[in-house]
């Protein structure tokens, strides 16, 4: 139901981009004329995965380490046993803010590759393509199961199922690791990438005292509103807060 709020949120973002740029640099129309060819659109498909990428993993970032926005992120990791559906376990302002901070990098990227070569009716169409791309390449009902599933030595660009499963795991060892959605690069970029033995078993959920509080509708979606909202009193009270826990 949020993926039109994500659609809009990212073509307002694209929309003023190309507003904004288009009249710095009196930019009128694409400064490349014509169809785009098959290497417009590789490039347009390698650059927009690349944007929504980097965008996630920030904001995945963020999610565990404010804790207003771990308060939300909470319920996606209070699953003790992961399973395909795991990965709708989201709480829907989560999902909704998500989106919108979706829309940021992204939109850019659109907005500017429409001042370059592409016209709306392409960037709708490619950039549909995109979306389909991203979510047949990041499995995400699979790597949301226990099957340990890696790519062998595309591992080094692709996150595999089991890294991301060892996001999920409550060892110390694997706390605020592998938060790619697609690829691995990033984690090992910014020093975050876990590599699991092959072997290895894991168990899923919160460190936190008050698990089973996640385990009713009332806690998986009125108890994160209401601990959020403490946070954000806090913050404007000037009180120190909680930093938020390692997961």
């Amino acid at each position: 139901l949020l993926i039109p709020a994500g659609v809009t949120f990212v073509a307002a973002v694209g929309y003023g981009t190309h507003q904004a740029i288009g009249w710095l640099f009196d930019i009128q129309a694409p400064l490349i004329d014509g169809p785009a060819g098959p290497i417009t659109i590789v490039i347009f498909t390698a650059t927009m995965l690349i944007a929504y990428d980097i965008s996630y993993y920030l904001y995945h970032v963020a999610q565990h380490h404010f804790p207003f926005l771990w308060e939300l992120h909470k319920v996606h990791h209070s699953a003790e046993v992961m399973v395909g559906i795991t990965k709708d376990r989201v709480h829907p302002l989560d999902d909704l803010m998500n989106r919108i901070w979706d829309g940021v990098i992204p939109g850019i990227c659109f907005g500017i590759w429409s001042l370059i070569a592409l016209d709306p009716v392409e960037i709708a169409i490619f950039g549909i393509n995109v979306y389909v791309i991203r979510n047949i390449l990041m499995m995400d009902f699979v790597r949301h199961t226990h099957f340990k599933i890696s790519f062998g030595p595309l591992n080094n660009i692709i996150l595999c199922p089991h890294w991301h499963q060892v996001h999920h795991s409550i060892d110390p060892r694997h706390y605020d690791k592998n938060f790619g959605l697609l690829f691995s690069f990033w984690d090992r970029l910014f020093g975050t990438q876990f590599v699991p033995d092959p072997d290895e078993d894991l168990k899923f959920g919160l460190i936190d005292r008050d698990v089973r509080d996640y385990q009713s509708l009332f806690g998986l979606y009125i108890l994160p509103l209401k601990k959020m909202g403490g946070h954000v009193v806090r913050l404007f009270q000037g009180r120190p807060d909680v930093i938020a826990q390692p997961q």
